[in-house]
């Protein structure tokens, strides 16, 4: 790239975060930043992505805030509501709408794994149902997000639904900067499929890379101890994020709200969350087994 193309994407990108970081003391912070930092002519896109990257994550650390990069030219309507929404429900559509598997171990203990994604309710709604069709009679449930990389906060709230009784709950909330106001968010009171209740034995598995809304599902369950982390501290993303193209080959991505526990105020930014019972991603699920299956007894 040449050092005027550079210049352009760094000051978009600046631009970007000053007027849409959801902390915006932390936001001028960042821009200052990227204002002193020297890019060398001649740079590739994919190396100015990372270096970017390191630049806009070294005040806070907050790992949605990236500088990406694509092989392919970004579509024109990049950004566009519809054309996004078009594009995850074409990905769900192959992939199962993110249920990843689901199946029935021994002593009846059922499994569902959650990948790549909380798709939005309209693509997950009918998987999410039917997987919880299957396993509505299991005596236990082990809920796999070892693979999942985030999602809509929607959808794990519908997810979650399933796991508590028909009253309303609030499970959690989102701050935006742009409202300046929380969004809430409740189980919902009618499903497509059988609710599995707020009483069987539930286990979630978690990895090191496990982001954003894996980790809601994660946080949530564990806060409210309806189930038990089993696995690796996750990585530590709680502040979704909007997409903005600076370049045919670059996505600048600006968190825009923080995720608000209504019991504790807090969330897993930075942190993770740190599984009940720790060990390697590898062995979640045999120790997951063994959970439960003292539990049943």
């Amino acid at each position: 790239m040449r050092q005027d193309e550079i210049t352009q994407v760094v000051t978009r990108v600046k631009d970007l975060v000053t007027e849409h970081y959801v902390f915006p003391e932390v936001g001028h912070q960042v821009a200052a930043v990227l204002e002193a930092a020297r890019y060398p002519d001649g740079v590739d896109a994919a190396e100015l992505a990372t270096r970017v990257t390191e630049d806009l994550q070294s005040v806070n650390g907050d790992r949605h805030l990236r500088l990406l990069h694509s092989e392919e030219p970004l579509r024109d309507d990049h950004g566009d509501d519809e054309a996004d929404l078009a594009e995850l429900t074409a990905l769900a559509a192959r992939t199962g709408g993110g249920i990843g598997r689901v199946e029935r171990l021994d002593d009846n203990i059922a499994l569902i794994e959650i990948t790549p994604l909380f798709f939005p309710p309209t693509a997950a709604g009918d998987p999410i149902a039917a997987a919880m069709t299957l396993a509505a009679g299991a005596s236990a449930l082990i809920l796999d997000v070892r693979r999942c990389r985030g999602g809509v906060p929607e959808t794990v709230a519908l997810f979650c639904s399933y796991l508590f009784g028909p009253e309303p709950l609030e499970l959690g909330g989102l701050y935006f900067r742009a409202e300046d106001r929380i969004r809430q968010f409740w189980t919902v009171p009618h499903l497509a499929g059988p609710r599995f209740g707020p009483d069987r034995p539930i286990a979630v598995l978690t990895s090191a890379t496990t982001f954003s809304g894996g980790e809601d599902l994660a946080f949530t369950l564990q806060e409210r101890k309806r189930a038990t982390i089993i696995g690796e501290t996750t990585r530590g993303g709680a502040h979704p994020r909007e997409g903005f193209a600076v370049h045919p080959h670059l996505e600048a991505t600006i968190p825009v709200a923080r995720s608000v526990s209504p019991l504790s105020g807090t969330n897993w930014e930075g942190t993770g969350v740190r599984p009940d019972l720790a060990t390697p991603a590898t062995e979640a699920l045999p120790q997951a087994i063994t959970h439960l299956r003292a539990a049943l007894l």
